[in-house]
Order: structure tokens, then C-alpha cells, then sequence
């Protein structure tokens, strides 16, 4: 009898304990102006299901939609089913791109397929002298457009202060999307150029890389030389109040455990950098 006392005492205990346990918390950026998301590149090796499935694992809500997965000539219907799908994991599709352009028409085509997927955000990589065009077409739609920078791998927007040098003349809603490995990889300090130019940061794009100049490569946030609290801080110091996606450029075809460590660690900087 006392045995059995003893066994249901200790079922109870742990049943209160279980109960007094918390739900799973609300992640950090909940709480932020800024959201935390992931891009679409991400994902190139893997279809919407598989892509779907890791963002409702780390709880990510945000989804920059590249065309491997919503191809440009979806039909009505076709998009609508891809919203829904969207829609049932939580998830937003909050942008298109980055869409390269090198003409007229595949600029016309890419405001186009972004009216249709109904969002009003393009991460776009036009060439120089197509920016004219963009500020009309910008004009026409009422959309923004972030132009996405690439690093010293490419002559097209190689870091912030090109693509400021670039749009600081034409309509406002043409800005960047700043991504803060290929800046850094380019030599510039990610940090001050938010702070410099958060008026025309309309996207953000995080990772981590190993070096300042174009040997450095993309690791897991937290492995690499940015200083990811001082760019958590700038962040809300400037009021952004965007995306901040993580582009993962690593181990790309099984990434999976670089996602949640990367999505990890940043969340861990915005929680332990949050003033009480």
C-alpha cells in the first residue's frame, strides 16, 4: 500500500510540474518594429513543401518568394493555390526576387508578375541603365523596389554605397536590399551603412561570412567577423521596420541545421540585446 501511495504521489508531483510548465514563447522578434524571415534562394534545391516545412520548424512567418517556386508565368488559379499554402504553415509571402532585368520588357514582366502575386515589395538586380525605367515603372505600380547588392562577385551594385549612388536621385521608393555578408565581403561595415542609409533599406538580407574581402565565404550566423548585436541594436535604432531574411549560402543542398542555427543565434542577439 505505502508503494503505492509513494507511485501516485510521484504521478501527481509530476503531473503539477508538467503543468506548470510554460507554452512554448512567443519568438523575440515578435516584439521588434523589424520581422525576422527567410529568403527564397534559401530554398533552391528544394520545392515549396520542403521549404514550408523548415520555415514552420523555426518559426519563421516570412517568406521572400523566389520564382522556383511561383514561376512567372503562373496562372491566376496557380497563385492562389500557392497563397493558400502559404497561408496554412502561417507564412507571408511579403516580396518577389531578387529578379535580375536587362531589359525593358523583363522589367515590365517583373512588376507585372509582382501585381499578380499581390505583393508590393521587388528585390530586383536591374542593369545600370535601366533605372530610368524603373523609376517610371515605380511611378506606375506604386511599388518599392530594393535593389539587391552582390559583393565584389559581381560589377552590378557591389555594396550599399553604389546602390545609394545610384537611386539617391530618383523616386524614394527605389532603395536596397542591404545584405550584410556580400557588404562585408566587399570591405564596407554592414552597421554604419544602415545607419547611413535606413531611409532606402526597404529589405535585409543576413548571414555571416569569414572575411572582408572576396576570398571570405558564408557561414552560420554567429560563425563569422559580423558584429550581429551592434546590427540588432542599428536595426532598432534607425526604427527599421522591414524584413530581415536570412539568405543561407552554405552546405546548400542539406542546409537545414545552418537554418536553425542561424535563425537561432540571431534570435538569441535579439533577446539578450533587448533593453529591460
Amino acid at each position: 500500500m505505502n508503494k503505492i501511495l509513494i507511485l501516485a504521489g510521484l504521478l501527481l508531483s509530476l503531473s503539477m510540474v508538467a503543468q506548470d510548465r510554460p507554452d512554448p514563447q512567443p519568438a523575440p522578434d515578435t516584439f521588434e518594429k523589424f520581422n525576422v524571415g527567410m529568403a527564397g534562394y534559401t530554398f533552391v534545391n528544394f520545392d515549396l513543401d520542403k521549404t514550408l516545412e523548415t520555415l514552420e520548424k523555426c518559426d519563421v512567418k516570412y517568406l521572400c518568394i523566389k520564382d522556383f517556386h511561383l514561376p512567372f508565368k503562373s496562372t491566376d488559379k496557380e497563385i492562389a493555390a500557392f497563397h493558400a499554402k502559404l497561408k496554412a504553415k502561417g507564412v507571408t509571402g511579403y516580396a518577389v526576387g531578387p529578379i535580375y532585368m536587362r531589359s525593358e520588357k523583363e522589367v515590365d514582366d517583373a512588376f507585372e508578375y509582382a501585381k499578380r502575386v499581390g505583393v508590393k515589395l521587388i528585390v530586383g538586380v536591374p542593369n545600370y541603365e535601366l533605372l530610368p525605367y524603373v523609376d517610371k515603372k515605380v511611378k506606375e505600380y506604386d511599388f518599392r523596389y530594393a535593389i539587391h547588392l552582390h559583393g565584389p562577385d559581381m560589377k552590378l551594385y557591389p555594396d550599399a554605397d553604389d546602390v545609394w549612388n545610384n537611386v539617391k536621385d530618383l523616386d524614394p521608393r527605389i532603395g536596397m536590399c542591404l545584405d550584410i555578408g556580400h557588404d562585408t565581403r566587399n570591405g564596407k561595415d554592414p552597421v554604419k551603412d544602415l545607419k547611413k542609409y535606413h531611409s532606402r533599406v526597404f529589405d535585409i538580407h543576413i548571414k555571416d561570412v569569414t572575411g572582408s574581402t572576396k576570398a571570405g565565404y558564408s557561414v552560420e550566423i554567429g560563425r563569422g567577423i559580423i558584429d550581429i548585436p551592434a546590427f540588432v541594436n542599428m536595426l532598432r535604432k534607425v526604427g527599421y521596420d522591414g524584413v530581415c531574411s536570412l539568405e543561407h549560402e552554405r552546405n546548400m543542398k542539406d542546409p537545414f541545421i545552418g537554418i536553425a542555427e542561424s535563425i537561432g543565434y540571431f534570435r538569441g542577439v535579439i533577446a539578450t540585446t533587448k533593453k529591460k
